[in-house]
């Protein structure tokens, strides 16, 4: 720089005047970095300026004599050496962190698969089945372990299925035109205006003023505010993701519960998992509480020829339902507790906050109408002919035209987008494997395993319950499950002595209990999942802990009291 800079002044000071040139002949040739002001100057710009650098040196070089009139100057190497040493010495860049799957988990996924791939099929089992089990586990556990994110593993698993040929691309994207995973996708739209427009803040402090003394008494409100809506919106995606979601993400948010940042387990966690296995609860107790029930009703009444009725269903899940929604809060509140468990101020700050809001605002008032139409949708729809997610695509399409949620906006809710592809994705191949007839001889082997024990029908069909109630495992959908194994295992308890109408409805509860072991077995386990407050580990360590509570409740709550009304 420094040498580019005197050229540069030399060329340009050439028209100086010649006496001006004189004088600098008294001037001693520099002979080292201690050179004088002119030369010092421009090198200590070129470092310390280096914003600029040009323009300061040529304001340096403006005032010197003209160069060709000087003394050459000693071209010394160590000058520039000099130069050197005086600046910072230069710093190698910092290597970037690895940014790829986390290796072990990658590993320990493929092998699952690639182990499993090897291994012969069973006799009754055709070999694309095998093949499609192998990365259906795989996926499985690259889920659990998460080397990437969830949508990247799934995605990979779909694209394992593609390259074997053991799916066709139609059949292993089939899924994404499924209605479910996009009525999830569009309950996190829904979060979206309900957060954004402050109405779901509104709504929230109204709680918090209410119930809001206790974080378990909030808890206790929201459980017992789903259950009440739970017979009359059939879709337990639509009730968790439409309208509670977005409740409990605003409760949360307001009370300094946010995902991400550490503060997951003042509130939030405890939260979110309650009111995801309390969902489970409430559609067992209503034949219209989940989509899926009315599909085991008919197929109870092919099977035995007994049919279930609305209040026949309501009736025998009263008690053990209701004994669940009151010790599955409380358990998880003892042991996954929400690190803020009192806070007496809260009703009273949550009022002040409703005043400072003021009046609703427009957006406020078009996101509540809104949600009141999708919801109506919702309870209504069937007589309309309208289903739960062309409702809820009505809903969200009144929100974009109006501006209360943007396009750009729903774009960037990457969770949605990630819970769509993972969830499609195993909705996909669990289906194949029932479809290549896997689940079916799962199903009979089963059947003659029990059969063959020679057991009293109690123990024979607690044996099938429990076989019945953790094969959901390898199921994405409570629909798939209760039409894969329903009838087998039904007709099979019936043959062991299992008084039929009483295995029937055991069956039924229990395809809606068991949605809660996994965070993709029943519609509103992705949702709540998908908030990320829980992790996937305690996500399924307490659904299995849960399980086994629920269980206990309807088995032996349950059995008490359907003893009581004549079940058995």
């Amino acid at each position: 720089m420094a040498s580019l800079a005197l050229s540069s002044s030399s060329l340009n000071l050439r028209l100086r005047p010649f006496s001006a040139a004189q004088k600098s002949r008294a001037t001693p040739t520099p002979k080292s970095l201690h050179l004088g002001s002119r030369f010092r100057s421009p090198i200590k710009n070129s470092i310390s300026n280096s914003h600029n650098p040009l323009s300061e040196d040529h304001t340096q070089f403006a005032s010197q004599k003209p160069a060709f009139l000087l003394p050459a100057p000693k071209r010394v190497p160590v000058t520039v050496a000099s130069a050197s040493a005086g600046a910072s010495p230069a710093v190698s860049p910092a290597p970037q962190p690895w940014q790829g799957a986390a290796i072990k988990p990658l590993i320990a996924s493929i092998a699952t698969g690639v182990i499993l791939w090897f291994v012969p099929a069973p006799n009754g089992v055709s070999r694309i089945a095998w093949q499609l089990l192998s990365i259906f586990l795989a996926t499985i556990v690259g889920i659990i372990t998460q080397p990437l994110p969830l949508g990247a593993v799934a995605l990979m698993g779909l694209g394992a299925c593609v390259l074997t040929k053991t799916l066709t691309f139609a059949a292993a994207f089939s899924a994404f035109g499924d209605p479910i995973p996009w009525l999830i996708a569009l309950a996190f739209f829904f979060a979206r205006g309900f957060i954004k427009t402050g109405l779901g803040n509104r709504i929230a402090y109204q709680f918090v003023s209410l119930f809001g003394s206790s974080s378990l008494g909030l808890g206790y409100s929201l459980v017992f505010s789903e259950a009440l809506l739970a017979p009359a919106i059939p879709s337990v995606s639509a009730r968790a993701g439409g309208i509670f979601l977005p409740l409990v993400k605003s409760l949360c948010v307001a009370c300094g519960s946010n995902a991400g940042d550490g503060t997951e387990n003042k509130l939030g966690s405890w939260l979110m998992l309650t009111c995801f296995q309390t969902s489970v609860i409430s559609s067992s107790m209503f034949l219209t509480a989940m989509a899926a029930n009315p599909l085991a009703a008919n197929l109870t009444a092919s099977t035995i020829n007994m049919p279930i009725g609305w209040m026949d269903w309501a009736k025998a899940a009263i008690v053990p339902g209701l004994v669940s929604l009151v010790v599955v809060p409380l358990l998880l509140y003892i042991i996954y507790p929400p690190t803020v468990k009192s806070s007496p101020d809260a009703p009273k700050l949550a009022r002040e906050k409703l005043e400072k809001m003021g009046p609703m605002s427009k957006n406020e008032i078009i996101m509540a109408g809104t949600l009141l139409l999708t919801v109506g949708l919702w309870i209504f729809g069937s007589a309309l002919n309208v289903d739960a997610v062309t409702a809820a695509i009505l809903g969200l399409s009144v929100l974009l035209v109006t501006g209360v949620v943007t396009w750009k906006e729903c774009l960037a809710e990457s969770v949605a987008w990630d819970t769509l592809t993972w969830f499609a994705a195993l909705i996909a191949m669990a289906g194949y494997l029932n479809k290549y007839g896997l689940i079916s001889w799962f199903s009979q082997t089963v059947v003659k395993f029990v059969g063959g024990l020679g057991l009293s029908w109690q123990l024979s069909f607690g044996i099938l319950v429990l076989l019945y109630f953790y094969s959901h495992y390898f199921f994405a959908s409570g629909a798939a499950h209760i039409g894969a194994m329903f009838t087998a295992f039904l007709s099979v308890a019936s043959a062991l002595g299992t008084p039929p109408y009483l295995g029937a409805v055991v069956l039924s509860f229990l395809s809606n209990l068991m949605g809660g072991i996994t965070h993709y077995g029943i519609g509103s386990a992705p949702v709540f999942y998908g908030a990320g407050y829980v992790p996937l580990a305690k996500w399924w360590g307490y659904g299995f802990l849960i399980s086994i509570v629920n269980l206990v409740i309807w088995l032996g709550v349950g059995g008490v009291w359907w003893k009581a009304i004549g079940l058995w």
